[in-house]
């Protein structure tokens, strides 16, 4: 493995669409089955998710990188951002033969320089293990202001008559 075999691209918006590699807009997509594939190998916090829901993640963030040898995808990040203030980094991952080549660190470093992160005032993160390698890219450990909810499924199901009730209240 060269370092000219490996590309790293940047995919806008959405699992199909166009890339920008710098100089013109080439049609491109991310292999959503290659992605489910390598997060299955790779992650154990992202095992199972199913090919619909990694495409509305994809849609919804940007930047959206992808490091692939040749056809095969095998590095992955996204993030989601304001532009300004706050940013949160998801999904990296370097599929477990390539890791330990400078390509993870490659990979963040990338989605930071991405015009959409460059100006962000914070960038956040979650990670189970990997607490060394990221200190090393400069992020540093928060313990004060991470909070999280578990959205559950129908938590959100509001009877239209309950709707209807809170719409009249002003609510």
């Amino acid at each position: 493995m060269t370092d000219s075999q490996i590309k790293f691209s940047e995919h806008l918006r959405c699992a199909k669409g166009d890339v920008y590699d710098g100089l013109r807009q080439s049609k491109s997509e991310i292999d959503l089955y290659q992605l489910q594939e390598l997060l299955n190998v790779s992650a154990f916090w992202a095992k199972g998710r199913n090919i619909e829901d990694l495409g509305i993640a994809i849609a919804n963030s940007e930047p959206v990188i992808s490091v692939c040898l040749g056809d095969r995808l095998i590095g992955f990040a996204r993030a989601t951002s304001d532009g300004i203030y706050r940013a949160t980094i998801w999904d990296v991952v370097i599929h477990p033969e390539y890791q330990s080549h400078g390509l993870g660190s490659k990979l963040v470093e990338t989605v930071l320089s991405h015009p959409r992160m460059r100006r962000v005032e914070r960038v956040y993160l979650m990670t189970t293990h990997q607490q060394g390698f990221y200190e090393k890219i400069g992020f540093q450990p928060n313990t004060t202001t991470t909070m999280v909810l578990h959205n559950r499924p129908n938590l959100g199901f509001v009877p239209d008559t309950e709707v209807q009730l809170q719409e009249s209240l002003g609510g």
